[in-house]
């Protein structure tokens, strides 16, 4: 009598994965999972949505594997661990998908040859069409989460729950008005969030630097990655600890890291040395008369956490305008 089944020497692993998915479903193991720990403490967990702008990809697997060993590892410590799935269907990516598609561009033929309500319907057809990927994907690769009940952002109840999310934060005084550093995209006549602006983003790109002087006779000689926005200069940075130095340069004297003379094209007179506290507090010319604003002070030497001498001169040009950095310095020290 046969005690075993046979072997077959020739697995397919892909076969065996297929069989396990098979029979997690008709046993219905991940709600057997709930159902068992229902009642014991939770473990929250939000899946933060994926973009359905597109199919996945290899790179999704990693993240995805993430969040279902966290579930289970927390499940089978005995907590309670619901896992709704959710689909992120708002957003450029989505809308820049469908244009593509239409092989339009921007929002003058958006609005003037396919309307607003058209489009819109089709931006919802769009993210239908690929969460049917996602649901296959990642169940395909085991990951346990309630497809059948998801969010998505574009529900009327989500949208929603998120203005009683504000609302709750307002009664709480949570919400206040400010400024922030956002980048810009003229085509979409919109601002972007990192994550849009990443989807852009290209390596190798010439990136032009450029040294600032702002008197005829001595200059704090800056330095800047940005030239673009030298219009919205308000200040000076330098570290407090690091040692500057002030050289002579024909009739003109410059001063800048010592760390950082390279930057000269011969090797200077050095007339003085001193370190960057020294210099906080030191006016300069503003590069352009009408930057200067009607009240406040601007225009001068302030101490900052992220000037180093790796590259530059180690004096930073700053911006309130264009820089994250540069807003929360200004904003630390006062400047309009």
């Amino acid at each position: 009598m046969r005690v075993f089944e046979k072997v077959d020497q020739k697995v397919s692993f892909p076969e065996l994965e297929v069989q396990l998915m098979e029979r997690w479903k008709a046993e219905g193991a991940f709600q057997k999972s709930l159902d068992l720990r229902e009642g014991r403490p939770r473990f929250v967990f939000y899946e933060g949505p994926p973009t359905a702008n597109g199919k996945p990809a290899t790179h999704h697997i990693l993240a995805r594997a993430f969040k279902d060993l966290f579930g289970r590892y927390k499940t089978m410590q005995g907590f309670y661990v619901e896992r709704k799935a959710g689909w992120d269907t708002h957003g450029l990516p989505v809308e820049i998908e469908v244009e593509k598609k239409l092989k339009i561009s921007g929002k003058f033929q958006i609005e003037n040859e396919i309307g607003v309500e058209r489009f819109n319907e089709l931006c919802r057809q769009s993210v239908y069409e690929y969460v049917e990927d996602w649901v296959a994907f990642s169940q395909r690769m085991g990951f346990w989460l309630d497809y059948d009940n998801a969010y998505w952002t574009l529900t009327s109840e989500y949208i929603q729950s998120v203005w009683w999310a504000l609302s709750e934060m307002w009664k709480q005084n949570l919400v206040y008005k400010g400024f922030r550093v956002a980048p810009y995209c003229s085509r979409c006549a919109t601002p972007l969030s990192s994550h849009e602006l990443s989807l852009g983003y290209r390596d190798n790109v010439p990136d032009p630097s450029v040294y600032m002087k702002n008197d005829p006779k001595t200059s704090i000689l800056a330095w800047t990655t940005t030239p673009w926005t030298l219009p919205g200069n308000v200040a000076l940075a330098v570290d407090n600890d690091i040692v500057y130095i002030k050289v002579k340069e024909g009739d003109e004297y410059l001063i800048l890291a010592e760390a950082l003379l390279t930057v000269l094209k011969e090797p200077p007179q050095v007339v003085e040395r001193m370190m960057g506290r020294d210099l906080v507090g030191l006016e300069y010319e503003p590069l352009y008369p009408y930057s200067v604003p009607e009240e406040g002070k601007a225009h001068y030497v302030v101490d900052a956490d992220f000037v180093s001498t790796e590259e530059g001169t180690g004096v930073v040009h700053t911006s309130a305008l264009y820089g994250v950095d540069d807003l929360r310095l200004c904003q630390e020290k006062g400047i309009p």
